[in-house]
């Protein structure tokens, strides 16, 4: 038996299930949970929301998210300017920071090619990376898109159009996780972690 709820109750659990990840089970308990709130904690989740979409912008250099013309990275001059790391979404930025290792700078393509869908390099931040290469002391580029056909192709192309730089291309070495078993490991992963081993 369907259940009929109010208009106001469809109209939420509409926009709920609009985001990545979230089916009308997850929109219900996340609906049922904010109706649960009260009133100031709801305001506070409009007020949130309603500040980043009037406060957040793409920064003009890498295009992380940003409140001013340049993101925390590129304002951040004890960064190293000649690495540059090339991920797909800002969220990647955050990973890698986490990790605490790196501290060059970063450019954010914002997607990867895929043809099928219409995508192609000029929907995604490329040419401003060979702007970048032409203006800025970069020596290498580390390319850290997602181990997946797309990204795989979108990384050879990128390595094609830098290579005339001279800049050292590289790529994020992967393979089988800590703690992972490589009974339940993929070929590609095996091979990945074969080609990036490194001596003990």
């Amino acid at each position: 038996m369907r259940v009929d709820y109010p208009q106001s109750l469809k109209a939420l659990l509409q926009e709920l299930e609009r985001l990545p990840g979230i089916g009308p089970k997850s929109a219900l308990r996340i609906a049922v949970f904010l109706l649960n709130q009260p009133k100031e904690a709801i305001d506070k989740l409009v007020q949130a929301l309603q500040r980043v979409r009037d406060q957040l912008k793409l920064c003009r250099l890498c295009f992380n998210y940003a409140e001013n013309d340049l993101c925390e990275i590129c304002q951040d001059e004890s960064r190293e300017t000649s690495l540059l790391c090339i991920v797909e979404d800002p969220i990647d930025i955050a990973v890698i920071e986490n990790a605490g290792i790196f501290r060059g700078r970063y450019h954010v393509l914002h997607g990867v090619l895929l043809p099928i869908e219409g995508i192609g390099p000029e929907d995604l931040h490329i040419s401003e990376l060979i702007e970048r290469l032409q203006n800025e002391p970069i020596n290498e580029v580390i390319l850290a898109l997602s181990p997946t056909t797309e990204g795989e192709a979108t990384s050879t192309y990128i390595a094609k159009l830098i290579k005339p730089f001279g800049v050292k291309v590289t790529q994020l070495a992967m393979g089988i996780p800590v703690g992972g078993s490589i009974d339940y490991a993929d070929q590609l992963t095996i091979m990945r972690a074969l080609e990036g081993r490194r001596e003990l």
